[in-house]
């Protein structure tokens, strides 16, 4: 896989920690096992755009005001949904 960063062939899929604030910016949370792109060559660890996306819209459409400070990736996108989408996206 390649790096975005260095464009060097030595990315792998990994998961990691990564810290995200809340939507409407109250506080930040610790999201565990979020998948990740590694580079063993720069080391630069990452997410790609779609899944960045689906984190922010996944925490637009949740209540958030029941997420604990540190959840799994799993555990968050497993909240349930108030709304079907982000109606705010364009």
């Amino acid at each position: 896989m390649q790096c975005v960063w260095c464009e060097e062939e030595s990315a792998k899929e990994t998961t990691s920690s990564v810290y995200w604030e809340l939507p409407d910016g109250t506080r930040a949370i610790e999201i565990t096992d979020t998948p990740t792109i590694e580079c063993t060559e720069c080391g630069m660890m990452y997410q790609d755009d779609q899944l960045i996306e689906e984190v922010e819209d996944h925490l637009v459409l949740i209540n958030i005001k029941n997420v604990p400070n540190c959840i799994s990736y799993d555990a968050l996108m497993a909240e349930p949904k108030l709304l079907k989408r982000n109606y705010f996206r364009f």
